[in-house]
């Protein structure tokens, strides 16, 4: 018989297994999968992780959209890890991006055509309070009313979405469009278009966001009086009760910072790779860097990896779709996995596997 029996303390080799374990098992279940479809298993994962970075024919393209795609999920992974440490479950950051999107997009599009250099700017902080706002629904009715932050934020997704299709099709819909839903190129539009800093890099200002942040989000961990709460919440609810800690403060603190991370994520993709607000603009980054975070095992610089393995799928994803065939959601499937494994393979960390002999009765 097999007996899982609790550790007196968690494992630190576990912990730092714990992802890499649950890559090679996704790639090996993923592999199994691709096989299943008709697909060869070992060319499949050649492409979605080598030939991105290595085969010259993909690669100019493929490396500078490492940046461009992780910088989002590093963005939003941030401030969620936050609130995770310390116990607060923030599910609903894609609902908070998508409103960062919409009143930083909002903002810029009410000042259409000046050319002010002081209308970006303005356009990232608006984005960020949307996404801030947006947050701190589900923060006072958690403060005031004990309500589930998990349920209240994940449904408010569906909210931002819907308000997203409505002001793609009435409020913030170009009139240039030919009737078609959507809002005018940021792009296309020098005061507002979040650039490439550096040509053939992909480095734009979201990039340039997500490093700060996860700079900040180390120091603020490691060295701020705020970090210590967020960690000893986490670690002993009890004991930081005792020690003075204000959890209704924490609770507003860590939500509206993950809402604001998540809104300028937002703002930062509509004026840059997206290009303007549409009804398909939601792309599940907010789901996904729920993945990235616990991937990088809530640290900063582990989130960074993180995000950068996560965006390499998401490439070599769309490689593969290309190339090979692949299904989008056999590819949706493979990034799934890497939560699935993550959380069953985290088990060894608080949890040893003996092996007993059973009785006969």
């Amino acid at each position: 018989m097999i007996r899982l029996e609790k550790r007196p303390t968690p494992s630190r080799l576990w912990t730092a297994l714990t992802p890499l374990v649950a890559v090679l098992a996704t790639i090996v279940a993923g592999g199994l999968m691709f096989a299943a479809l008709g697909k060869d298993p070992v060319e499949a994962i050649r492409t979605i992780f080598f030939d991105p970075l290595f085969n010259e024919q993909f690669a100019s393209y493929s490396r500078p959209q490492l940046l461009v795609k992780a910088a989002p999920l590093i963005l939003i992974a941030i401030g969620l890890s936050l609130g995770f440490k310390a116990g607060i479950w923030n599910i609903g950051a894609e609902g908070q991006y998508i409103m960062g999107a919409i009143c930083g997009g909002g903002v810029g599009l009410a000042l259409y055509p000046s050319e002010s250099p002081l209308i970006f700017p303005l356009m990232v902080v608006t984005g960020a309070l949307g996404g801030w706002a947006w947050a701190m629904i589900p923060a006072i009715l958690k403060t005031k009313f004990n309500t589930n932050e998990i349920l209240v934020s994940l449904l408010l997704v569906y909210v931002a979405e819907q308000l997203l299709a409505s002001v793609s099709l009435g409020l913030l819909r170009s009139p240039e469009g030919g009737g078609f839903p959507g809002s005018r190129n940021f792009q296309h539009w020098d005061a507002a278009a979040n650039v490439e800093l550096f040509t053939g890099t992909g480095m734009h200002w979201g990039v340039v966001a997500a490093f700060i942040s996860v700079i900040g989000a180390y120091v603020l961990l490691a060295r701020h009086m705020l970090g210590y709460q967020i960690r000893l919440t986490g670690a002993a609810p009890r004991a930081a009760r005792f020690s003075g800690v204000n959890p209704t403060r924490l609770i507003v603190t860590c939500l509206g910072l993950s809402g604001a991370l998540a809104g300028m994520a937002g703002l930062f993709e509509v004026t840059g790779p997206a290009g303007q607000l549409s009804i398909d603009f939601g792309s599940n980054y907010g789901f996904t860097a729920i993945i990235v975070a616990f991937l990088g095992r809530l640290h900063p610089v582990g989130i960074l990896l993180a995000g950068l393995l996560m965006a390499l799928t998401y490439i070599g994803g769309e490689l593969a779709q290309f190339m090979l065939g692949l299904p989008a959601a056999a590819i949706q499937a493979f990034q799934g996995m890497l939560l699935f494994f993550l959380l069953a393979v985290d088990v060894l960390t608080n949890f040893r596997i003996r092996l007993i002999k059973s009785e006969v009765a």
